[in-house]
Protein backbone atom coordinates (compact mmCIF):
# COMPACT_ATOMS: atom_id res chain seq x y z
CA UNK A 1 0.00 0.00 0.00
CA UNK A 2 1.33 3.44 -0.90
CA UNK A 3 2.08 5.71 2.06
CA UNK A 4 1.75 9.46 2.03
CA UNK A 5 5.07 11.28 2.33
CA UNK A 6 5.98 12.41 5.80
CA UNK A 7 5.33 16.17 6.23
CA UNK A 8 8.75 16.71 7.75
CA UNK A 9 10.59 15.11 4.86
CA UNK A 10 8.42 16.43 2.04
CA UNK A 11 10.47 18.31 -0.53
CA UNK A 12 9.65 21.83 -1.54
CA UNK A 13 8.13 21.36 -4.97
CA UNK A 14 8.59 25.02 -5.81
CA UNK A 15 12.37 24.78 -5.43
CA UNK A 16 14.39 23.60 -8.40
CA UNK A 17 17.71 23.27 -6.57
CA UNK A 18 20.23 20.67 -7.75
CA UNK A 19 20.06 17.34 -5.93
CA UNK A 20 21.97 17.40 -2.66
CA UNK A 21 22.00 21.19 -2.35
CA UNK A 22 20.38 22.38 0.84
CA UNK A 23 17.99 25.29 1.01
CA UNK A 24 19.64 28.09 3.04
CA UNK A 25 16.35 28.87 4.76
CA UNK A 26 15.91 25.29 5.97
CA UNK A 27 19.57 25.11 7.01
CA UNK A 28 19.19 28.28 9.10
CA UNK A 29 15.94 27.04 10.59
CA UNK A 30 17.56 23.74 11.56
CA UNK A 31 20.48 25.54 13.20
CA UNK A 32 18.04 27.77 15.08
CA UNK A 33 16.18 24.76 16.47
CA UNK A 34 19.40 23.00 17.42
CA UNK A 35 20.64 26.13 19.23
CA UNK A 36 17.36 26.47 21.13
CA UNK A 37 17.54 22.81 22.10
CA UNK A 38 21.11 23.24 23.31
CA UNK A 39 20.20 26.33 25.32
CA UNK A 40 17.42 24.37 27.03
CA UNK A 41 19.82 21.56 27.86
CA UNK A 42 17.70 19.03 25.95
CA UNK A 43 19.06 16.04 24.06
CA UNK A 44 17.71 15.24 20.62
CA UNK A 45 15.89 12.29 22.16
CA UNK A 46 14.23 14.55 24.76
CA UNK A 47 13.01 17.00 22.13
CA UNK A 48 11.82 14.26 19.77
CA UNK A 49 9.81 12.67 22.55
CA UNK A 50 8.32 15.97 23.67
CA UNK A 51 7.39 16.94 20.10
CA UNK A 52 6.06 13.44 19.38
CA UNK A 53 8.30 12.88 16.37
CA UNK A 54 11.07 10.36 15.78
CA UNK A 55 14.72 11.24 16.34
CA UNK A 56 15.35 10.63 12.63
CA UNK A 57 12.78 13.24 11.66
CA UNK A 58 14.24 15.73 14.13
CA UNK A 59 17.76 15.04 12.86
CA UNK A 60 16.63 15.82 9.32
CA UNK A 61 15.01 19.04 10.50
CA UNK A 62 18.11 20.17 12.40
CA UNK A 63 20.41 19.47 9.47
CA UNK A 64 18.16 21.29 7.01
CA UNK A 65 17.37 18.22 4.92
CA UNK A 66 13.70 18.03 5.91
CA UNK A 67 10.97 20.59 5.22
CA UNK A 68 8.74 20.66 8.30
CA UNK A 69 5.09 21.59 8.23
CA UNK A 70 3.87 24.51 10.33
CA UNK A 71 1.98 22.11 12.58
CA UNK A 72 5.09 20.08 13.25
CA UNK A 73 7.13 23.21 13.94
CA UNK A 74 4.48 24.19 16.47
CA UNK A 75 4.91 20.80 18.17
CA UNK A 76 8.68 21.35 18.31
CA UNK A 77 8.20 24.87 19.70
CA UNK A 78 5.87 23.56 22.41
CA UNK A 79 8.37 20.86 23.35
CA UNK A 80 11.05 23.56 23.61
CA UNK A 81 8.59 25.58 25.72
CA UNK A 82 9.02 28.68 23.54
CA UNK A 83 6.50 30.49 21.31
CA UNK A 84 6.63 29.55 17.63
CA UNK A 85 7.65 33.14 16.66
CA UNK A 86 10.83 32.66 18.70
CA UNK A 87 11.71 29.62 16.59
CA UNK A 88 11.07 31.59 13.41
CA UNK A 89 12.33 34.99 14.57
CA UNK A 90 15.71 34.87 12.88
CA UNK A 91 14.15 33.47 9.74
CA UNK A 92 11.64 36.30 9.53
CA UNK A 93 14.21 39.06 9.96
CA UNK A 94 16.50 37.56 7.34
CA UNK A 95 13.70 37.10 4.79
CA UNK A 96 11.61 40.23 5.38
CA UNK A 97 12.73 41.86 2.15
CA UNK A 98 11.25 43.32 -1.00
CA UNK A 99 9.15 45.86 0.90
CA UNK A 100 7.38 43.23 2.99
CA UNK A 101 7.15 44.55 6.57
CA UNK A 102 8.58 42.35 9.32
CA UNK A 103 6.59 41.81 12.48
CA UNK A 104 7.22 44.10 15.42
CA UNK A 105 8.97 41.28 17.23
CA UNK A 106 11.22 40.56 14.28
CA UNK A 107 12.09 44.25 13.93
CA UNK A 108 13.12 44.32 17.56
CA UNK A 109 15.28 41.22 17.14
CA UNK A 110 16.90 42.72 14.05
CA UNK A 111 17.61 46.01 15.82
CA UNK A 112 19.14 44.26 18.82
CA UNK A 113 21.29 42.07 16.57
CA UNK A 114 22.88 45.18 15.04
CA UNK A 115 23.86 46.76 18.35
CA UNK A 116 27.51 46.73 19.49
CA UNK A 117 28.17 44.44 22.44
CA UNK A 118 28.50 47.33 24.92
CA UNK A 119 25.20 48.88 23.85
CA UNK A 120 23.44 45.52 23.94
CA UNK A 121 24.69 44.99 27.48
CA UNK A 122 23.25 48.36 28.55
CA UNK A 123 19.89 47.55 26.92
CA UNK A 124 19.80 44.22 28.72
CA UNK A 125 20.52 45.75 32.10
CA UNK A 126 17.97 48.53 31.55
CA UNK A 127 15.30 45.96 30.71
CA UNK A 128 16.26 43.87 33.70
CA UNK A 129 15.98 46.78 36.14
CA UNK A 130 12.74 47.99 34.54
CA UNK A 131 10.96 44.63 34.57
CA UNK A 132 12.43 42.63 37.45
CA UNK A 133 10.88 42.85 40.93
CA UNK A 134 12.73 45.33 43.12
CA UNK A 135 14.90 44.13 45.97
CA UNK A 136 17.21 45.99 48.29
CA UNK A 137 20.97 45.84 47.87
CA UNK A 138 21.45 44.27 51.29
CA UNK A 139 18.80 41.59 50.75
CA UNK A 140 20.35 40.48 47.45
CA UNK A 141 23.84 40.31 48.89
CA UNK A 142 22.73 38.04 51.71
CA UNK A 143 21.86 35.34 49.16
CA UNK A 144 24.85 34.29 47.06
CA UNK A 145 23.81 32.16 44.09
CA UNK A 146 26.09 30.18 41.82
CA UNK A 147 25.09 29.62 38.19
CA UNK A 148 26.86 27.80 35.37
CA UNK A 149 27.12 24.50 33.55
CA UNK A 150 27.46 21.22 35.38
CA UNK A 151 31.08 20.45 36.19
CA UNK A 152 32.12 24.07 36.74
CA UNK A 153 32.51 23.49 40.48
CA UNK A 154 29.31 25.08 41.84
CA UNK A 155 28.68 22.45 44.52
CA UNK A 156 32.29 22.28 45.72
CA UNK A 157 32.70 26.05 45.77
CA UNK A 158 29.22 26.60 47.22
CA UNK A 159 29.70 24.26 50.18
CA UNK A 160 33.07 25.81 51.03
CA UNK A 161 31.71 29.35 50.74
CA UNK A 162 28.67 28.57 52.90
CA UNK A 163 30.89 27.05 55.58
CA UNK A 164 33.16 30.11 55.54
CA UNK A 165 30.18 32.49 55.75
CA UNK A 166 28.39 30.27 58.30
CA UNK A 167 25.17 30.23 56.26
CA UNK A 168 23.12 27.33 54.83
CA UNK A 169 24.17 25.75 51.55
CA UNK A 170 21.23 24.81 49.32
CA UNK A 171 21.28 22.85 46.08
CA UNK A 172 18.17 23.71 44.11
CA UNK A 173 18.12 20.30 42.42
CA UNK A 174 17.34 18.69 45.77
CA UNK A 175 14.51 21.13 46.46
CA UNK A 176 13.05 20.51 43.00
CA UNK A 177 12.94 16.78 43.77
CA UNK A 178 11.24 17.50 47.09
CA UNK A 179 8.63 19.66 45.41
CA UNK A 180 7.90 17.00 42.79
CA UNK A 181 8.24 13.95 45.02
CA UNK A 182 10.36 12.40 42.26
CA UNK A 183 13.93 12.37 40.99
CA UNK A 184 14.99 14.79 38.27
CA UNK A 185 15.14 11.95 35.75
CA UNK A 186 11.62 10.86 36.69
CA UNK A 187 10.28 14.40 36.39
CA UNK A 188 11.62 14.69 32.84
CA UNK A 189 10.57 11.21 31.72
CA UNK A 190 7.12 11.19 33.35
CA UNK A 191 6.01 14.82 33.17
CA UNK A 192 8.19 16.53 30.58
CA UNK A 193 10.17 19.76 30.31
CA UNK A 194 7.27 22.14 31.00
CA UNK A 195 6.44 20.40 34.29
CA UNK A 196 10.09 20.45 35.31
CA UNK A 197 10.18 24.22 34.78
CA UNK A 198 7.14 24.66 37.02
CA UNK A 199 8.75 22.64 39.79
CA UNK A 200 11.97 24.60 39.33
CA UNK A 201 10.15 27.91 39.82
CA UNK A 202 8.29 26.60 42.88
CA UNK A 203 11.56 25.36 44.36
CA UNK A 204 13.24 28.75 43.86
CA UNK A 205 10.29 30.60 45.38
CA UNK A 206 10.42 28.23 48.35
CA UNK A 207 14.14 28.67 49.10
CA UNK A 208 13.78 32.45 48.80
CA UNK A 209 10.93 32.40 51.34
CA UNK A 210 12.79 30.14 53.73
CA UNK A 211 16.29 31.63 53.57
CA UNK A 212 17.23 35.25 54.20
CA UNK A 213 20.88 34.21 54.04
CA UNK A 214 22.30 31.30 52.06
CA UNK A 215 24.61 30.09 49.33
CA UNK A 216 22.55 28.54 46.52
CA UNK A 217 23.75 26.28 43.69
CA UNK A 218 21.38 26.16 40.72
CA UNK A 219 20.87 23.79 37.77
CA UNK A 220 22.80 24.76 34.66
CA UNK A 221 19.68 25.23 32.53
CA UNK A 222 17.81 27.52 34.94
CA UNK A 223 19.05 30.58 33.04
CA UNK A 224 17.07 29.39 29.99
CA UNK A 225 13.73 30.07 31.71
CA UNK A 226 13.29 33.87 31.66
CA UNK A 227 10.79 34.24 34.52
CA UNK A 228 12.79 32.00 36.86
CA UNK A 229 16.12 33.57 35.97
CA UNK A 230 14.78 37.12 36.33
CA UNK A 231 13.48 36.26 39.81
CA UNK A 232 16.89 34.88 40.71
CA UNK A 233 18.69 37.98 39.44
CA UNK A 234 16.35 40.28 41.31
CA UNK A 235 16.55 38.49 44.66
CA UNK A 236 20.10 37.10 44.75
CA UNK A 237 23.68 38.14 44.13
CA UNK A 238 24.66 35.87 41.25
CA UNK A 239 28.06 34.37 40.49
CA UNK A 240 28.82 32.66 37.18
CA UNK A 241 31.19 29.79 37.93
CA UNK A 242 32.77 29.08 34.56
CA UNK A 243 35.48 26.84 33.12
CA UNK A 244 36.48 25.42 29.75
CA UNK A 245 34.33 22.80 27.95
CA UNK A 246 37.18 20.30 28.39
CA UNK A 247 37.23 20.79 32.16
CA UNK A 248 33.42 20.60 32.34
CA UNK A 249 33.52 17.21 30.66
CA UNK A 250 36.53 15.92 32.61
CA UNK A 251 35.01 16.84 35.97
CA UNK A 252 31.66 15.22 35.20
CA UNK A 253 33.38 12.02 34.08
CA UNK A 254 35.68 12.12 37.13
CA UNK A 255 32.55 12.13 39.30
CA UNK A 256 31.71 8.73 37.78
CA UNK A 257 29.03 9.90 35.36
CA UNK A 258 29.78 8.44 31.93
CA UNK A 259 26.48 9.51 30.39
CA UNK A 260 27.98 12.48 28.52
CA UNK A 261 30.18 10.06 26.54
CA UNK A 262 27.88 7.06 26.07
CA UNK A 263 27.08 6.51 22.41
CA UNK A 264 27.53 10.19 21.61
CA UNK A 265 30.48 11.04 19.39
CA UNK A 266 29.31 14.64 19.33
CA UNK A 267 29.39 15.05 23.12
CA UNK A 268 32.06 17.76 23.16
CA UNK A 269 30.49 19.58 20.20
CA UNK A 270 27.13 19.57 21.99
CA UNK A 271 28.77 20.82 25.19
CA UNK A 272 30.45 23.68 23.37
CA UNK A 273 27.19 24.55 21.65
CA UNK A 274 25.33 24.63 24.97
CA UNK A 275 28.01 26.81 26.55
CA UNK A 276 28.01 29.17 23.56
CA UNK A 277 24.22 29.45 23.59
CA UNK A 278 24.08 30.16 27.32
CA UNK A 279 27.07 32.47 27.62
CA UNK A 280 24.97 35.65 27.07
CA UNK A 281 22.65 34.44 29.85
CA UNK A 282 25.39 33.44 32.28
CA UNK A 283 27.06 36.79 31.57
CA UNK A 284 24.15 38.56 33.27
CA UNK A 285 25.58 37.42 36.62
CA UNK A 286 26.94 40.07 38.97
CA UNK A 287 30.41 38.53 38.90
CA UNK A 288 32.27 35.76 37.09
CA UNK A 289 34.70 33.32 38.73
CA UNK A 290 36.80 31.31 36.30
CA UNK A 291 37.81 27.96 37.84
CA UNK A 292 39.82 26.80 34.80
CA UNK A 293 43.02 25.21 36.03
CA UNK A 294 42.30 26.36 39.60
CA UNK A 295 42.02 24.22 42.70
CA UNK A 296 38.94 24.75 44.92
CA UNK A 297 40.91 26.68 47.55
CA UNK A 298 42.18 29.23 45.02
CA UNK A 299 38.71 29.69 43.53
CA UNK A 300 37.22 30.16 47.00
CA UNK A 301 39.81 32.78 47.89
CA UNK A 302 39.07 34.72 44.70
CA UNK A 303 35.33 34.68 45.35
CA UNK A 304 35.65 35.65 49.02
CA UNK A 305 37.96 38.53 48.09
CA UNK A 306 35.33 39.87 45.72
CA UNK A 307 32.51 39.48 48.24
CA UNK A 308 34.53 41.39 50.85
CA UNK A 309 34.93 44.26 48.38
CA UNK A 310 31.17 44.57 47.87
CA UNK A 311 30.44 44.04 51.58
CA UNK A 312 28.54 40.77 51.17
Amino acid sequence: MRRDPDPLLAPDSSDARPAGERDPYLTQLGERIRSLRAARGMSRKDLARGAEVSERYLANLETGTGNASVLLLRQVARALDVPLPVVLAEMETQHAAGGQPASEFSQLVQWLAQLPAADLSRVREACHHALAPSASHDARHRRITLIGLRGAGKSTLGRALAAAMEVPFVELNGVIEQEAGASLAEIHSLYGQAAYRRYEMRALERVLRENDRMVLATPGSLVSEPSTFNLLLARCYTVWVKTTPEEHMARVVAQGDMRPMEGNREAMDDLRRILLARTPLYSRADVTIDTSGQDPTTSLQALRAHLRIIGA
